[in-house]
Parts: structure tokens; C-alpha cells; sequence
């Protein structure tokens, strides 16, 4: 089975890093111009090809999963399956103009307003929905320059910080839409076998990504009001310690985004030698 792989852009190199944590480190260098690689796991090829054909060769079947950005999916018009949201590459498609245009909202723009975009799909979508009759001019790249060269009046691209747009003298006015990476299945591809399996290696990654291991030590009359504020996947882990006064180990795993709250909580009620540890898969 292939997994189709960005070979340029922001999204490539946090794409290798999560296979390779996930077991498909390409055996030739990322980095190399091989258009191919074999991985570690037996059966599994890395195919790089621009992530904006990514849903196209996924689709077709070209390749069986494939990590593109969400913007590229919705721009390619094409059927696949969403496999997973990924933590890497979140940004906005933003419409923006000249800060001196006068313009601040979509509502402001006059028919026939002129707006470049590399995301002509998308775009034409979007004047449709917030009902601006707009022309749309289809560009390859440099979008933020069009309306300094008076190619365009205003602009759709994707923005991170909105530093390079400020940069070009433009502002934002309006979200097109949010996007980030995301893992892609092809629907012609069984989504078991071995392709369910990868796909799974890969979800486990990101779910370890934003998970903590809670170890701590309770005393024996403490434990019950501790594990009411544990989360846990379905149970904490409790263990007798040797000790001379009766005490537990206890043993959990916490969403990232609880961990502060987690360990307060649990210190106020007796908790004590708190670690914390990293996790390299989560499976449920």
C-alpha cells in the first residue's frame, strides 16, 4: 500500500516526523529527491508528490492514505474519506484587503470586485455564499502581491499569524475557512487490513500527542476522594505499596488540556510524588 506524503511546504516535515513515530520512516532520506520509499513497516511506500494533488491521487486510488491540508481537500472538488484531524498545520483561509481600501467587512465589496486566490474552487464558493458577485483570478503563488500590482482588490489565501499579510500592506476581514492537516483515506481502499492498521498507527500518535501518564502516591485513607477526580481511559491503576503506613500507587492517563486542574485537585486531597510522563500511542 502507498501513503501519499507532501514533498515541499509547511506541512512536510511534521508529516514525516508523525510516521516515523508512528512506525513508516521512509528507509531512503525524506529529504532526497526520491519520489518513492519503501518504509519500515513491511508492505507500506511513501509516495511525495505537491499536497495539493495529494486528494486527487488519493482518490483515484493512487495512493490508499495520503496527509494533506483540509483547504487542498476542499479545493480539489474530490470524494475521500477524513481519517483523522491532525495537530500540525492549523491556519486560516482568510479573505484580506489593502488596509487603505476602506473596505472591512464582505459585505463592503462592490460587484465585480476582483479577488486572487490559488484556491479558485474555494473562493468562488465562498463570494457565492456571502453574496459578493466577484470575478476571481487564479494565481499559482505570490497571492499576497495582486492587489499592490493591480492584478486584484483583494486576496484569499491562508494565513498562520497574518504576518506576511501585514507585511504586503493587507488586512483580514473575514474567515474563509479553518484548516490544518489531516490523514486521508482513499474510498476505494478497504479500510481494514492493512490499511485500517496504518491508519490506526497514526491516530495513536496524535492521541498520545495530548495525553499525560499520572503517577502518584495516596495514603490509604486519602484514596477514595483522589480517584473521584481522576479521568482514566476506563479505570485508574491502583497498587499497594510496601509501606509502613497503608498507601497506594495509582496510575492514570489525562487529556493534556486537564493535567493542571488534575494535579491540583489531587494534591488538595493527599495525593503526593506526583510524575508526569509522556505517551508514545494511545489505543482504545
Amino acid at each position: 500500500m502507498r501513503v501519499a506524503v507532501p514533498n515541499k511546504g509547511r506541512l512536510k516535515t511534521p508529516a514525516l516526523r508523525l510516521l516515523e513515530a508512528a512506525g513508516l520512516e521512509p528507509v531512503i532520506d525524506g529529504e532526497s529527491r526520491a519520489l518513492m520509499s519503501p518504509t519500515r513497516w513491511e508492505g507500506v511506500s511513501l509516495v511525495f508528490l505537491r499536497p495539493e494533488d495529494i486528494p486527487v491521487f488519493v482518490a483515484v486510488g493512487a495512493a490508499d492514505l495520503g496527509i494533506t491540508g483540509l483547504d487542498y481537500v476542499a479545493e480539489s472538488g474530490v470524494e475521500v474519506e477524513v481519517e483523522a484531524r491532525l495537530d500540525f498545520g492549523r491556519a486560516r483561509l482568510v479573505l484580506a484587503v489593502p488596509r487603505d481600501s476602506g473596505f472591512d467587512s464582505p459585505s463592503d465589496l462592490p460587484d465585480g470586485v476582483r479577488v486572487a486566490s490559488k484556491y479558485e474552487r474555494v473562493t468562488r464558493a465562498y463570494l457565492e455564499r456571502v453574496g459578493v458577485c466577484g470575478v476571481v483570478v487564479k494565481v499559482s503563488g505570490a497571492v499576497e502581491v495582486m492587489p499592490s500590482l493591480g492584478v486584484a482588490d483583494a486576496v484569499v489565501d491562508v494565513s498562520s499569524t497574518g504576518t506576511t499579510l501585514a507585511l504586503h500592506g493587507l488586512k483580514p476581514i473575514d474567515v474563509v475557512m479553518e484548516t490544518s492537516a489531516v490523514l486521508i483515506r482513499s474510498p476505494r481502499s478497504n479500510p481494514g487490513g492493512l490499511v485500517g492498521e496504518v491508519a490506526e498507527a497514526v491516530r495513536s500518535v496524535v492521541r498520545a500527542r495530548t495525553t499525560k501518564l499520572v503517577l502518584m502516591n495516596v495514603p490509604g485513607d486519602r484514596l477514595r476522594r483522589v480517584l473521584e477526580v481522576l479521568p482514566a481511559m476506563e479505570a485508574p491503576m491502583v497498587a499497594r505499596l510496601e509501606s509502613p503506613e497503608p498507601a497506594w500507587e495509582v496510575l492514570t492517563a489525562v487529556p493534556e488540556r486537564d493535567l493542571a486542574r488534575v494535579i491540583i485537585e489531587a494534591r488538595r486531597r493527599g495525593a503526593r510524588g506526583i510524575v508526569v510522563l509522556g505517551v508514545e500511542r494511545v489505543v482504545p
